[in-house]
């Protein structure tokens, strides 16, 4: 397994855990909070790194940030600047390599949920 390189983008850069860094429980943590699990399942179904302005949350700024650094210092997501904006995207090969089923499991799952309490 590679290890992330550090993204510099504009002179500021982010840390993120090597994959061999990238623990069970971390990630299981981080996908345990309703508003982080949101956030993942926007990156996977967008496919592609989004900018931190596109989420949609109904919390305060403060709270969001945290959520996406929990994410980020997690290994679930990789976040770089582009400019001015913060780019995040999903670490689908580290976790697929790491935990094989994991993400797709919870996924699935909480789109069962949805479709069980009609939020879907």
């Amino acid at each position: 397994m590679q290890t992330q390189p550090r993204a510099r983008t504009s002179g500021r850069s982010l840390d993120h855990p090597a994959p061999a860094e990238i623990r069970v429980e971390g990630v299981l943590h981080a996908l345990s909070d309703p508003m982080r699990l949101r956030i993942v399942r926007m990156l996977e179904a967008a496919g592609t790194e989004q900018s931190c302005s596109v989420f949609d949350l109904p919390v305060s700024k403060s709270t969001s940030t945290h959520h996406f650094r929990v994410l980020r210092e997690s290994g679930v997501i990789n976040q770089v600047y582009r400019g001015t904006a913060k780019m995040s995207e999903l670490r689908r090969d580290d976790l697929d390599a790491l935990f094989p089923g994991l993400l797709d499991s919870v996924l699935t799952a909480a789109h069962r949920q949805d479709e069980r309490l009609g939020e879907g």
